[in-house]
């Protein structure tokens, strides 16, 4: 990469990791809050619903902002935010204030994926290899928040542990405000043409007014009748899919672990730790390979088939995820690592595809689209989640997000037909 790419890559990296920290620390604190809060996993699973889908909900103006205004300025403000709100997390009494605390989360949160992604697709040339260590920075964060948080959990009450989350928000802003880079490199060095090599007719954001004057309505829906009119439409329902059962499967993915016979409370040091939260954390770190590898494979490979093979070996993987509990540890083990590949792998899969299907002066809004898909509508997810382990059961759930990531694998062979 030369030096724009690898201070593109930096930057995005530090932000990605704090999000993800935070989004992939809250599974944890659930266990606990369905205990603190007295409160069933379907009200719980509702109250993080909302926060998570302020998430997307907030996607679309990000983007949009990101186009008209740039991207450094957002991303900022979206870790100041982030690190405030999950911070608020601590002084909630009830169950109410939790959910106030993260909507202040989620609503900082949402900033970040379409301003963080648009900056790559506009101002990095290697763009495949930076969202694939883009992935990594995310799933660092991902994997090693959540893993302190357990490990702190053991030895301090949940309010600390939440407080001291919250410092990585302010070492970030003051490493990332010192990371110079151009934001537009990749678009001038393209001279304006399609991230998959064709021409596409000029986008009506090009005739609005200066971005002083702010972004002109009337151009952000001509632009998004543009994108929904090409291959982007069945790109974002795959995306939407693909978030609903992410956040589906990890939301009370500790929770449905630790009631599994094999992974009973233990004692440390006279404090009670558990299994589960640390098989959550592994799932995670293996993860940062599935991201790496994610990113890198859509340098040689056509990113459809690579989407194709991640959704289908996951819809295959949560039908035998409690299955596998039942022949042993380790083949239990297994299953989890090939599942944290996969789920993470996906991601910059189908973060290339959404740049394939829009024209460059709107990735911003693109990746806002794509984002109110993921997280927004995703996080119903969670919802959904909490309502089958409630009503319903453990397998049942699971079975259910399985049949998503089918549907999601055969609109990708839609595409490619289409294609």
């Amino acid at each position: 990469m030369n030096g724009n790419d690898r201070s593109i890559t930096a930057f995005t990296m530090l932000a990605h990791g704090v999000f993800h920290t935070y989004e992939l620390s809250i599974p944890l604190f659930i266990v606990i809050w369905l205990d603190v809060f007295d409160v069933s996993a379907f009200v719980l699973g509702v109250v993080v619903s909302v926060g998570y889908g302020l998430i997307g909900i907030g996607a679309l103006p990000s983007g949009i902002l990101a186009d008209n205004y740039g991207s450094r300025r957002l991303i900022v403000a979206a870790v100041v935010g982030m690190g405030g709100g999950f911070f608020l997390l601590a002084l909630a009494p009830n169950v109410y204030t939790l959910g106030l605390a993260i909507v202040v989360w989620g609503a900082a949160a949402s900033i970040y994926h379409p301003a963080g992604l648009s900056l790559i697709s506009r101002g990095a040339e290697e763009r495949g290899t930076v969202f694939a260590y883009h992935g990594v920075g995310g799933n660092v964060g991902t994997a090693f928040g959540p893993l302190l948080a357990a490990l702190l959990l053991i030895f301090l009450d949940w309010r600390f542990v939440i407080v001291a989350l919250a410092v990585p928000a302010v070492v970030v802003v003051i490493l990332g405000s010192s990371i110079e880079f151009d934001e537009t490199a990749a678009t001038a060095t393209d001279g304006g043409e399609q991230a998959d090599g064709g021409e596409q007719p000029p986008s009506e954001a090009e005739d609005a007014e200066d971005a002083e004057d702010g972004f002109d309505l009337r151009s952000v829906v001509a632009d998004s009748r543009l994108l929904f009119t090409t291959g982007f439409a069945l790109a974002f329902v795959i995306v939407m899919l693909y978030g609903t059962y992410y956040r589906g499967l990890l939301t009370f993915m500790p929770d449905m672990i630790a009631n599994l016979p094999q992974f009973g409370t233990y004692t440390v040091m006279g404090q009670s730790a558990e299994p589960a939260q640390y098989i959550y954390t592994g799932l995670l770190m293996v993860g940062i390979l599935g991201q790496y590898a994610g990113g890198r494979v859509t340098d040689h490979v056509r990113t459809e088939y690579a989407l194709l093979a991640t959704l289908t070996a996951l819809a295959a993987l949560a039908v035998v995820f409690l299955p596998a509990a039942s022949v042993g540890v380790v083949p239990f083990l297994a299953v989890c690592a090939v599942l944290g590949f996969c789920l993470y792998a996906t991601a910059p899969i189908y973060q290339v595809v959404i740049a394939e299907y829009a024209a460059e002066d709107v990735h911003g809004l693109s990746y806002g689209y794509t984002y109110l898909g993921m997280f927004g509508v995703g996080a119903g997810g969670a919802a959904l989640a909490g309502a089958l382990l409630t009503y319903f059961s453990a397998p049942v759930l699971l079975g259910t997000l399985g049949a998503i990531a089918l549907v999601a694998a055969g609109l990708v062979v839609v595409v490619l037909r289409l294609g």
